[in-house]
């Protein structure tokens, strides 16, 4: 398989999770790299989960994925934010 196949059928529900420090603006900050790129996914496109003592919070986006590109590109843009620590 080359580097340019992907096992993906676009268009696609994609989940984007973003790790990071506890803070007030970090799911919108999370959302606003992802949504520049895609559109939410139908339903409920946005789920927070906080660390069991509250230092840290994960944001997964569903998103309608339509090229690899598109998913390079948010997974660039996430882990170039310092507020991010992991994007998976």
């Amino acid at each position: 398989m080359s580097e340019e196949t992907t096992l993906l059928e676009f268009p696609c529900m994609f989940p984007i999770k973003a790790m990071g420090r506890a803070s007030e603006d970090f799911e919108s900050l999370v959302t606003t790299i992802v949504f520049a790129h895609a559109e939410p996914y139908a339903g409920e496109a946005v789920a927070i989960n906080e660390s069991a003592e509250g230092n840290f919070v994960s944001v997964t986006v569903k998103i309608v994925a339509t090229s690899r590109e598109q998913l390079d590109r948010i997974y660039m843009d996430l882990t170039d934010c310092e507020q991010v620590l992991m994007a998976l």
